[in-house]
């Protein structure tokens, strides 16, 4: 108080006065905890060196209320998390970063409302201190439960166009243009698609993409040139049976992803077309499988790895924020990787 003499040394609640912050990321600044931008982190030292503050005892039990663990939350059945290249190349990102934070990850898969409602209760008891979510549906309730409980929470991809949650996402639709327009460049010109399912915003840009490069090529994309998979094998198989029996003429299939690719591959191959003489294939992921299937697989490359990297890095800036942080939207780059199916 102004005018009155010091009574004992400096306290954590006048650093983080002087600092305009709160005691706790004090105490996270003061324990070198991670999750505080750098502008903060220098004002609450610049707080601490003015007032001669020494941390004690219960500056450190403060910060040990800390969970330093997030989870990596998937929505989907095991056997496809185990399936899909793409969720171990988020972990894989995601893991690198958080290690190098010294914060732990902790994997869940929720399938149903029973588990939902039982992790939302273990996220609010401060379980951990954030969340990442992958593979959302457009109907998926979580991101809007734990934002109602207020845990940071960052999506890998978005459930609409004015996603009200934190995301990472890729140029799903610019993806799928640039692959078109390699297959319309290199002479085909009944380019099918095997587009993702029609309830997730990712698939549902990859196949505006493909349509708005149709039409610029074409003057019209016909709809009997697409058919709907779920970024399994075994779709991208049957949607390739059900293209060529409506469009055996087709001589271009660009699929949502490259596990559906290798799908594809497999039953043009079944059917006797030739790839990519008779028929060119294009993926997107450039995951694995696209460097080992035969012929080795074009795709547009989203960089997954970086994906879950930034979500892990935004998350963290979310956490080391006092009161609600504010929604960040990033999107990544695609490119086109050519190889040998077209």
């Amino acid at each position: 108080m102004a005018g009155r003499e010091r009574v004992g040394p400096p306290t954590l609640e006048e650093v983080a006065a002087l600092a305009g912050v709160g005691r706790g990321t004090v105490s996270r600044v003061v324990n070198n905890a991670p999750g505080v931008k750098e502008a903060t982190r220098l004002l609450v030292q610049q707080a601490i060196d003015r007032l001669g503050y020494v941390p004690n005892r219960a500056a450190r039990a403060l910060a040990a209320s800390r969970a330093d663990a997030v989870a990596l939350v998937v929505p989907e059945s095991t056997r496809r998390f185990f399936a899909e290249p793409f969720f171990s190349d988020i972990v894989h990102g995601v893991g690198a970063a958080l290690a190098d934070a010294d914060v732990q990850l902790l994997l869940t898969l929720v399938r149903g409302d029973k588990e939902r409602q039982r992790f939302v209760q273990y996220a609010r008891a401060g379980r951990v201190d954030g969340v990442l979510l992958v593979s959302v549906h457009d109907d998926e309730p979580l991101p809007d439960m734990l934002a109602e409980v207020e845990v940071p929470t960052v999506l890998s991809g978005r459930r609409r166009g004015d996603e009200s949650v934190s995301y990472v996402d890729s140029d799903n639709a610019g993806g799928a243009r640039a692959a078109v327009r390699h297959l319309v460049a290199a002479g085909r010109r009944r380019i099918a698609t095997i587009a993702g399912p029609a309830d997730m915003y990712g698939a549902r840009c990859r196949l505006r993409g493909y349509r708005e490069e149709m039409r610029a090529a074409f003057g019209e994309a016909d709809p009997a040139l697409t058919a709907f998979g779920d970024f399994t094998e075994e779709s991208g198989r049957r949607a390739t049976r059900e293209l060529l029996a409506r469009c055996p003429d087709l001589d271009a299939v660009f699929a949502a992803s490259d596990v559906m690719a290798a799908g594809a591959l497999h039953e043009l191959r079944a059917a006797g077309r030739r790839v990519p003489r008779d028929v060119a294939v294009v993926g997107f992921d450039d995951s694995q499988v696209a460097r080992h299937t035969d012929p080795p697989l074009t795709t547009v490359r989203q960089p997954v790895e970086e994906m879950g990297r930034e979500m892990a890095r935004v998350l963290l800036e979310a956490v080391g924020e006092e009161g609600p942080a504010a929604w960040r939207h990033v999107v990544l780059r695609t490119e086109l990787v050519v190889r040998a199916s077209g």
